[in-house]
């Protein structure tokens, strides 16, 4: 009889736990004063704990991938911090491995973009971990180059040294069968979680072979350039833009209010156009996300009802969020007066475009924004 999920779910916890404390418990050794032989036991016991530990994480990370997918967060991310948390992260295992790890980062230090920050680390975390499994001497090149690229970032990743395409390209059950003492079995881990997270980001790897036996290992990813959602013009410029979300569906109000504070504006929602209109009235907001099919009032009355007020509120942009978003009913939409149409489900790069553009127009002039669908 098979055990059951939680029985695996109940033991890998509790180990990890119990790695918790023997690294715990070392750090307090660590402080006392110790021959140089004891010192050194020390520094191995650590390694040994910490690599069970990243080993048995990776490995509920790999298994939840394949029971459940990938999931991707969509956050603004940093570039250059993640290649100085890279380099803090494999300075002492590459030194302990007598290998020279140089890490460099090429393009603009403050570019930040949206995506999955922690995901992009696990790939460089598979290419720097087989990196250092393959080679005994010399040194392991890591770059990350970043160039603007239409609307967003054009993000290579590359890793120079010695790795072993053919035992790359093999499958999952072939990958485990070959772990060796040449490829320890975190190294194999880590490049499966590797290739997965680039599968799910539309990336592949790609190898090109030099003279002497080296090989640039390399991928390819266009992300989103974040830029934060600008205040409008006549708001005080300390205060985040404050935006209106309408939608009867409770999981939809859910969504747009994480990606609003995601931008770093402030939220409210209500159910249906007829909350709208009243809560449009009170001129507090600076954008409305309105939805179209609704109870009680559609977004398109209410979007004419809000334009037929007088002073600011009827002045506030509106965004339509709808699945129904082709051509013919984006005119309309853009007719009732709104300012653009994001598509259901919604893409957060293409919500962070309208939502740039509607605040970015000057108060008064109500003309359509460019769709984003």
């Amino acid at each position: 009889m098979a055990l059951p999920t939680f029985f695996f779910e109940r033991v890998t916890a509790d180990i990890l736990q119990q790695m918790e404390g023997v690294l715990a418990l070392s750090e307090q050794l660590g402080r006392q004063h110790l021959t140089p032989d004891a010192r050194a036991c020390l520094d191995a016991l650590v390694e040994s704990a910490a690599g069970a530990r990243r080993m048995l994480s990776r490995a509920l990370d790999l298994r939840a991938v394949f029971e459940n997918g990938l999931t991707l967060a969509v956050e603004p991310a940093p570039l250059r911090p993640l290649m100085d948390e890279l380099q803090a992260r494999w300075r002492d295992r590459a030194a302990q491995a007598q290998v020279t790890l140089l890490i460099s980062y090429d393009g603009d230090p403050e570019a930040v973009a949206l995506g999955d920050a922690r995901r992009l680390a696990q790939v460089f975390d598979g290419l720097i971990g087989e990196a250092l499994a393959s080679v005994s001497r010399g040194a392991v090149e890591v770059t990350l180059r970043v160039r603007p690229f239409e609307q967003g970032l054009l993000v290579e990743g590359l890793v120079r040294g010695p790795l072993d395409v053919a035992w790359r390209t093999q499958d999952l059950e072939a990958q485990i069968r070959s772990v060796d003492g040449r490829f320890g079995l975190e190294a194999a881990l880590g490049m499966m979680i590797a290739r997965q997270v680039l599968e799910a980001m539309g990336a592949e790897l790609a190898q090109t072979v030099h003279a002497g036996g080296a090989e640039t290992t390399a991928f390819t990813l266009r992300m989103p350039n974040y830029v934060p959602v600008p205040v409008p013009a006549g708001r005080a410029a300390e205060r985040a833009a404050h935006i209106l979300v309408v939608d009867d569906n409770a999981t939809n109000r859910m969504v747009a209010q994480t990606l609003v504070e995601m931008f770093h504006c402030t939220s409210e929602e209500v159910h249906d156009g007829v909350e709208a209109v009243e809560a449009a009235r009170s001129g507090r907001f600076d954008l409305i996300l309105m939805d179209i099919k609704m109870p009680r009032m559609d977004g398109v009355t209410a979007a004419r009802t809000i334009r037929a007020m007088d002073g600011r509120p009827g002045q506030t942009p509106i965004i339509a969020i709808t699945a129904n978003a082709d051509p013919d009913d984006a005119l309309a939409y853009l007719a009732a007066g709104m300012n653009g149409v994001v598509e259901k489900p919604m893409k957060p790069e293409h919500l962070l475009a309208a939502l740039q553009q509607a605040l970015q127009t000057p108060e008064g002039d109500l003309g359509a924004a460019a769709v984003a669908a």
